[in-house]
């Protein structure tokens, strides 16, 4: 089915009635700013780091043709979570790990190691897949096992998700509401956390925002099969999250990171995310928090109906 025509509608885009494009973009759309006053313990800043465990998801959800491609993947559970875990245990901060199903089921020690180390394990699909070529009981069906799957292995339900690829269908939110899901962090409308609208209707679903700018993939994705290939140097890549950085806490905001264990882990890169820490930790007033622990305090200093929802 194309992407485009979920509800069955064929015509161009510059045929559509008025009420068809004002329907599509009201499906989803941000609603509430939840940025507060101040972040929690009076912090100036928030920073949110997350990592996509994607592994050889990456590849099986293309069909497991490529042994190249499935190798990279497991490259970043054998050497590039034990090296993200390290520096993130050497300056005591949490962290959220986004993990395909399929993934934990492939690597079920490090499900269990990422909530024993006090970090978050949320959603990230069935298989790593495009949730667009996917009919909404399908979606819903893939959803559901996907959340009990990270249960099963981890002892802790997940409480928000990140769609693979970040791809948002019509029927996401939906799913995602009644999954009762506290927070989603797929979607790019703000630097700043916000409550989602369905059809126009507050949802109390938080969302904590992504973005490619502030994503190690986009820089050092490589398959020599399309048009990804590395095209920013290691530095490069450090000195545009500095800036996201710097700006964020100039502005009292969230820094909020999306890294890749087979991307950020390797040798020449991973000190990209201990520089990262180190600059946050020279600055006063800055609070380091999971996904989940950022989602329930904007959805508690605003009030908001997934408040209830909230981790203890």
């Amino acid at each position: 089915m194309d992407a485009r025509n979920h509800d069955g509608l064929n015509q161009e885009p510059w045929l559509w009635p008025t009420q068809v494009w004002q329907q599509k973009l009201n499906r989803v759309r941000a609603g509430k700013a939840l940025k507060p006053g101040k972040w929690k313990g009076n912090a100036r800043l928030a920073v949110a780091l997350s990592f996509d465990s994607d592994h050889e998801t990456s590849e099986l959800r293309n069909g497991g043709v490529s042994f190249g491609r499935m190798s990279q993947g497991q490259y970043g559970a054998r050497s590039g979570m034990p090296r993200i875990l390290r520096i993130l245990e050497k300056y005591a901060v949490p962290a959220s790990f986004f993990m395909p199903a399929v993934s934990a089921m492939i690597h079920p020690e490090e499900a269990a190691m990422i909530v024993a180390a006090g970090h978050e394990l949320g959603m990230h699909s069935w298989i790593h897949e495009s949730n667009s070529r996917l009919d909404e009981s399908t979606e819903r069906e893939l959803a559901l096992r996907a959340a009990s799957t990270l249960e099963h292995l981890s002892g802790i339900r997940p409480v928000g998700m990140r769609t693979a690829s970040w791809d948002f269908t019509p029927s996401t939110l939906k799913i995602a509401r009644e999954m009762g899901l506290l927070y989603d962090s797929s979607l790019m409308a703000d630097d700043e956390p916000y409550e989602l609208l369905e059809d126009g209707e507050p949802t109390g679903i938080v969302e904590i925002p992504v973005e490619w700018i502030r994503d190690d993939s986009a820089y050092l994705a490589m398959d020599r099969t399309v048009g990804a290939r590395p095209y920013g140097a290691p530095l490069m890549i450090l000195d545009i999250f500095r800036r996201e950085l710097e700006l964020a806490y100039d502005e009292g905001g969230l820094f909020q990171l999306t890294m890749h264990p087979h991307q950020i882990g390797h040798r020449s890169r991973i000190f990209i995310l201990e520089e990262i820490i180190r600059l946050a930790h020279s600055k006063p007033d800055v609070w380091f928090a999971t996904h989940a622990e950022l989602a329930a305090y904007c959805a508690n200093e605003a009030g908001l109906a997934a408040a209830s929802k909230a981790p203890s």
